[in-house]
């Protein structure tokens, strides 16, 4: 087989590509080997990501093996998309079912049976009156950017037909997405540079600084959107009594408080919400990952009728959105989320594998910082080769914002498996060079 990275630097990609799919017509992808896997991605798919160079095939519990058989443990859950575990009967067996015997998508011009059912149990699980239902995380944040400007509009004293903009607050080193409208709230130069030009109405300040997010508000000012806890800018947690600010705040002046829970909400901190850590509740839960059990892209806002009200016919639409096999994926997260005690179990973990990384002896961290199963290690140089050593002692992880390690296993881990997981961390973290390893 052509070494595809010796091709591409010698310019014979075009003969690369066609051996490639020869061997994909005559053998099948299955008998290909991980390096034309590699191969194959490098030269047909966009290069919109940098993973780590494996190919995985198949997935149980917290655990993940390659095409060849090695076995690793799953400390990243898909950004947080997989906290009931990879596989989960209680998730893909309602999910199968209806598959076999249920309907498909119908889309929003008719109401299947599992609309209602889905639609109320979110709602209450989120102690809220309607729920908004989308398919990928960055959709529900442009729907609540839509439902904050149009209730702004009607709310406040901004006109729309003179070209007044409804202006909403963000944190610098947000990570809302990366459509246009989430990149316009973005501070992020390297996710938006040749994507131009941006939408305006977006005010950053920096976060857990409510004393600057008090003085950005104007008249023109609608909403606060923040992330209770970055998870991309390195598991950044504010300090105490910051979001119960940003609460009081938008209650003084009469705007809208919005939380961006998609990563760190649905247990991953230890508690339902990231925002429950101080008791807060905002107007618009952005909620994501985690809700289509690793199986489906579900995710949603959740507010009540105050807001949901400006949504009217044609305002809003997705065809896939609130599709039966999303609400059937989502509502057996929902009772699998109650039935395993899933942010307990976060807290309570969270908290054993802290202390334990705490405990490390090593040259290269210089903090270890988190809540529940979302954990930030700092490093004082470049994390990527740390991941890429940790993945040949069989952990999956990845790093963030160039120098921090984030470790955030499925919530179904065990205390044993986490033990497992330390001695390999141990052995990268406190190696005299890791690339020995």
């Amino acid at each position: 087989m052509t070494d595809y990275k010796k091709a591409a630097k010698e310019g014979s990609e075009r003969e690369a590509r066609k051996e490639l799919l020869e061997r994909l017509d005559t053998v099948g992808s299955d008998r290909m080997t991980t390096e034309e896997h590699l191969a194959l991605c490098y030269y047909f798919s966009a290069h919109n990501y940098k993973p780590l160079e494996n190919v995985f095939k198949k997935s149980s519990g917290i655990w993940v093996w390659d095409k060849d058989g090695n076995k690793y443990m799953d400390c990243l859950s898909a950004y947080s998309a997989c906290n009931a575990g990879h596989r989960n009967w209680r998730i893909t067996i309602p999910v199968a079912l209806h598959i076999l015997f249920g309907t498909d998508t119908l889309s929003r011009a008719f109401v299947h049976a599992e609309e209602g059912p889905f639609s109320a149990e979110l709602a209450r699980f989120c102690g809220k009156d309607r729920s908004l239902v989308k398919n990928a995380g960055v959709e529900s944040v442009e729907t609540a950017i839509k439902g904050a400007r149009r209730w702004g509009y009607a709310n406040k004293d901004i006109k729309e037909e003179k070209g007044e903009v409804a202006e909403i607050i963000v944190a610098r080193n947000n990570f809302h997405g990366r459509t246009i409208a989430a990149l316009s709230a973005s501070t992020e130069a390297a996710y938006k540079r040749g994507f131009g030009p941006f939408v305006p109405g977006f005010v950053p300040v920096p976060f857990g600084d409510s004393e600057a997010l008090y003085n950005a508000i104007t008249k023109n000012t609608v909403a606060v959107m923040i992330e209770p806890i970055q998870g991309e800018a390195g598991v950044i947690i504010p300090s105490d009594g910051y979001l119960q600010d940003v609460r009081d705040i938008c209650d003084d002046k009469k705007i809208l408080m919005i939380a961006d829970e998609i990563q760190v909400g649905l247990g991953r901190t230890g508690k339902r919400f990231a925002c429950d850590w101080e008791n807060v509740v905002p107007d618009i839960y952005i909620i994501g990952k985690a809700l289509g059990g690793n199986l489906i892209p579900v995710s949603a806002i959740v507010a009540n009728d105050d807001i949901m009200d400006y949504f009217d016919p044609g305002s809003d639409g997705s065809t896939f959105g609130l599709n039966p096999l999303a609400c059937v994926a989502g509502r057996a997260y929902l009772r699998t989320f109650e039935k395993l005690h899933l942010a307990e179990r976060s807290a309570e973990l969270g908290e054993y594998f802290m202390a334990e990384l705490r405990k490390i002896k090593s040259p290269y961290v210089t903090e270890v910082r988190g809540r529940g199963l979302l954990i930030g290690v700092e490093l004082n140089t470049k994390a990527r080769p740390f991941c890429e050593a940790l993945m040949k002692e069989g952990l999956l992880c990845k790093e963030t914002h160039d120098m921090v390690i984030r470790f955030a296993p499925p919530l179904v881990i065990t205390k044993k498996e986490i033990d497992w997981a330390i001695q390999r961390i141990k052995k990268v973290l406190e190696a005299v060079n890791i690339f020995d390893i």
